[in-house]
């Protein structure tokens, strides 16, 4: 191998055309997108077992992320490599599995050797390859064409374009799937409970607040010197002000305190009602503590009341709450 000078503008001049086949061999998916798709979606929404992808080679890498997207995506899927499957892994295929297969070719070998195994399982099969004419496409229950016109590889030679097209096709088999099972993105947080998006969907105002003994509450009549030891025992910057049925009636903070520093104010004679906030500003124990958040920010406070589905105090929380719970 011989090396010969390139300038910045020969690099980038193949990078942008290395770009503009890849998209154009993507675009060029959406009109030869046909029925086969619509069966292949009806196929994995039909199956009662695992979506079993496989694939070889630079095939396979793309199969492994396909697989992944789908199980993330409410299809439940994995990964068996062709190779392995001939040495005991098909013992992992069902007869009430969907088999995916890819090959740009659609004759690797080790992929052809199994078919007539999966085929005789009864699980259904469908294949993505670059040529319809193939004997995996021929082989297959359903076909999915994903063809390319070149390479981006200079030489035409190196997986590129093609791998692009078959990772973008299996993408729009996930998605089309996902809309067709009725996936939503509370469904979407479950199978992603240690990321962001989980713990906003899947954390509510309840799994945050302090309840119990830690909620800082007083009732109607309370001096204002408990009310604030109250306040300082719980931690949280505020205490909720009941009556006599434990019922809300206000609530006093930290802003309720400032002001009432700018009054001569009788702290041993003042009681918490004649100094709480009335009406307070409260939140379902059941609300999403993303929701909860952004109720905090819009309304530039610190700290909230949370009720249950009957209207009684349950809860209170602060933001620091929401941060510790990696909600914000």
């Amino acid at each position: 191998m011989t090396s010969r000078p390139v300038t910045a503008s020969d690099i980038l001049e193949l990078a942008r055309r290395t770009l503009a086949i890849e998209a154009d061999a993507v675009s060029a998916l959406k009109d030869r997108l046909d029925d086969s798709l619509v069966r292949a979606v009806d196929a994995l929404l039909a199956c009662k077992g695992r979506v079993v992808v496989t694939g070889m080679g630079k095939s396979g890498h793309v199969g492994n992320k396909i697989a992944a997207t789908l199980a993330s995506t409410g299809t439940p899927a994995f990964f068996v490599h062709p190779a392995e499957a001939s040495h005991g892994d098909l013992g992992m295929i069902t007869g009430q599995d969907v088999v995916l297969a890819l090959s740009n070719s659609g004759e690797s070998p080790e992929i052809i050797a199994i078919l007539p195994l999966i085929k005789r399982r009864g699980a259904k099969l469908i294949t993505m390859t670059g040529r319809p004419q193939s004997t995996m496409a021929r082989t297959a229950d359903i076909h999915l064409d994903a063809g390319v016109a070149q390479e981006a590889c200079p030489l035409n030679l190196a997986p590129t374009a093609s791998t692009t097209a078959a990772l973008a096709l299996g993408d729009a088999l996930a998605v089309a799937a996902l809309h067709a099972r009725g996936f939503t993105a509370e469904d979407f947080a479950r199978t992603h409970p240690g990321g962001a998006l989980g713990r906003r969907l899947l954390v509510h105002v309840r799994d945050v607040m302090h309840k119990g003994d830690a909620l800082p509450v007083v009732g109607v009549g309370t001096p204002f010197k408990e009310a604030l030891l109250e306040m300082t025992r719980k931690k949280l910057g505020m205490t909720a002000v009941v009556d006599a049925t434990g019922s809300l009636v206000g609530v006093f903070t930290d802003g309720d305190l400032r002001r009432c520093l700018d009054h001569d104010l009788d702290i041993t004679a003042t009681r918490i009602e004649a100094v709480m906030t009335r009406a307070p500003k409260t939140i379902s124990e059941d609300a999403l503590a993303a929701e909860a958040a952004r109720f905090l920010e819009e309304r530039q406070i610190n700290g909230l009341l949370a009720l249950d589905g009957e209207g009684r105090l349950t809860g209170a929380f602060n933001m620091h709450d929401l941060l510790r719970a990696g909600v914000v």
